[in-house]
């Protein structure tokens, strides 16, 4: 079940690195370029939601996941920054093979 949480955990990472890129790449232009200010405000309060999920995601989903201090580090830095929680994804899916591979190692199996 672990394995699970660290799935939906990367889901929501791949939301908020997608809002980032919305609010920095289409919103933020429209405002400075086009004078089109329009979609900032709720583009902006979608990647808020969006980044306040992330993190109390990490709270609830990571616990107990095998992270080392550096890992959670680079994991919250990686909300911080555009394309950081897509940099991020890869050490996050590693982590959910290698927690999926060790409950499947300590499932017990069927005998006949």
């Amino acid at each position: 079940m672990g394995w699970a949480m660290i799935g939906v955990f990367r889901t929501i990472g791949v939301v908020e690195g997608i809002t980032t890129l919305a609010l920095f790449l289409v919103a933020m232009p429209l405002k400075y370029a086009f004078a089109y200010p329009h979609l900032v405000p709720p583009v902006g309060m979608i990647h808020g939601i969006a980044f306040l999920t992330y993190i109390a995601a990490m709270l609830v989903c990571l616990p107990g996941r095998g992270l080392t201090a550096w890992e959670w580090l680079k994991t919250l830095f990686a909300s911080f920054f555009p394309f950081g929680t897509f940099l991020n994804d890869p050490m996050l899916a590693r982590k959910q093979r290698t927690v999926a591979n060790a409950v499947a190692d300590t499932s017990p199996t069927l005998s006949r």
